[in-house]
């Protein structure tokens, strides 16, 4: 058994985080760069618990447009790169591109002093 990354473990605490905001404020009570957490999340949980996407579109159907969108709007390429892929390439090549994605965010999140998860 390997130990989670320091980037595994910043996506489920953001997450954890994003959802207790979630619970109150719903989907649209986040700003853009939390909900692109929350779809990095919904990814994440599926590919670590299920290993594939259809998990994660169980949780949130379509959270890998949305998050292509949003990161499109919020300009972060490796976020934008990755979520446009067809799922199953997404599938395949998904801990390929989720460090750098979360490197991305957590540098936006940052500049926009929004604070999530373990720094």
């Amino acid at each position: 058994m390997t130990l989670p990354s320091e980037h595994e473990t910043w996506v489920i605490e953001a997450g954890h985080e994003v959802l207790k905001k979630m619970a109150v404020a719903g989907l649209a009570g986040l700003v853009p760069l939390e909900r692109l957490v929350y779809y990095l999340w919904v990814a994440d949980y599926g590919m670590r618990n299920a290993g594939d996407l259809d998990a994660a579109d169980d949780v949130c159907p379509h959270f890998q447009s949305e998050a292509r969108l949003l990161a499109e709007e919020l300009s972060l390429p490796a976020a934008r790169e990755a979520f446009a892929l067809p799922p199953s390439v997404l599938q395949k090549e998904y801990d390929l591109h989720f460090e750098v994605i979360c490197q991305e965010l957590k540098d936006a999140l940052r500049k926009a002093d929004i604070a999530l998860g373990p720094e």
